[in-house]
């Protein structure tokens, strides 16, 4: 079994290759990755001497580039993890977004048609599915739910997702989907809400929450969220999507506090900016389709993958200041 990892020096990319590489010794892994500035080669070195992982640097937009690896490789199945995700940095420049998030699952589901692969996977996000309201507790996402995105990054997505079932309707590639709520856990790029606060309260520097700090989004640890991809690999049924949600809803301020609490530090660090355009106000997922058809379960309650997660930022300083610094993006280069 040869298997394509796209993105996989990207924070959850890089976790599923931790674990998958480990768990399925008699697989081979290729990961591709362009080291563009939220993937970090340093987020592989602990699977780099693996026999059966290998690294490719190239972009998913290159399509010469996609085709040859098709050409050279013969994948069996295709994981897309692929991705610009940052909600600021697309109302910035939503253009990069269409380009790679769309675009870029083009070419890589041309190449899985003509090449015969015999399973693609898109991860991809509950953002397509828009916002709930703050005072509908009852209400859940589910497979059903109508895709209504919100930012230009939830757009690039769903039009991504729309792209993938297209090639199983028209074409009769073997897909699946998965829509995950916010991830949290190490690797993660320090621009992102945890990491972010972590980084700045260490150092005593204000953290900035947009509004008033009501939003509402449903955590799962990455670890959990890609024990279900690996599920649908394997088990998941020809066509289908599934959600895979933590089942633990927070407001933002609720997360900021809970790490200035672990960490000692005072609330007053705390400094509300002006929301961000579009701002989605509520996230919450039903997995019950992923519970039942698959026995997928979380292993991870928030507050204990919280907890670990803090730890894991607070005892790898180095890796966040050597993005801090830049030096991160010239390892691979050494």
């Amino acid at each position: 079994m040869k298997v394509l990892v796209t993105g996989g020096a990207g924070f959850i990319g890089s976790n599923f290759l931790h674990y998958m590489v480990n768990k399925y010794p008699e697989y081979e892994f290729v990961c591709l990755d362009a080291l563009t500035y939220a993937g970090n080669y340093n987020n592989l070195k602990p699977i780099e001497g693996k026999k059966n992982f290998k690294f490719v640097k190239g972009n998913i937009c290159d399509k010469e580039l996609v085709d040859k690896l098709f050409d050279d490789e013969k994948f069996d199945w295709v994981i897309n993890f692929a991705a610009e995700s940052h909600v600021d940095n697309s109302i910035k420049n939503p253009g990069i977004f269409v380009e790679t998030n769309v675009m870029g699952t083009y070419n890589l589901l041309d190449a899985s048609r003509r090449h015969d692969v015999k399973r693609y996977h898109q991860v991809s996000t509950d953002e397509v599915y828009g916002d709930l309201p703050l005072d509908r507790p009852d209400l859940l996402f589910t497979e059903d739910t109508p895709i209504k995105p919100s930012s230009p990054y939830s757009a690039s997505k769903a039009s991504a997702d729309h792209l993938v079932r297209a090639y199983f309707r028209t074409f009769g590639l073997p897909i699946t989907i998965s829509n995950c709520s916010n991830n949290y856990g190490p690797y993660q790029f320090p621009e992102k809400l945890i990491p972010l606060m972590v980084s700045k309260a260490v150092n005593d520097e204000k953290l900035p929450v947009y509004g008033k700090g009501e939003n509402v989004r449903d955590w799962i640890h990455v670890h959990d969220h890609n024990v279900g991809v690996d599920m649908i690999m394997h088990n998941g049924r020809i066509g289908e999507t599934y959600n895979l949600g933590g089942r633990s809803e927070r407001t933002n301020l609720e997360v900021v506090k809970t790490i200035l609490k672990q960490l000692g530090k005072s609330e007053d660090l705390i400094t509300y900016v002006t929301d961000r355009p579009g701002h989605d106000l509520r996230y919450a997922i039903d997995s019950t389709k992923a519970e039942t058809e698959l026995g997928w379960e979380r292993t991870y309650n928030f507050e204990d993958g919280i907890k670990e997660t803090i730890d894991w930022y607070v005892n790898n300083q180095d890796w966040i200041d050597d993005i801090k610094s830049g030096a991160y993006q010239k390892v691979y280069k050494k």
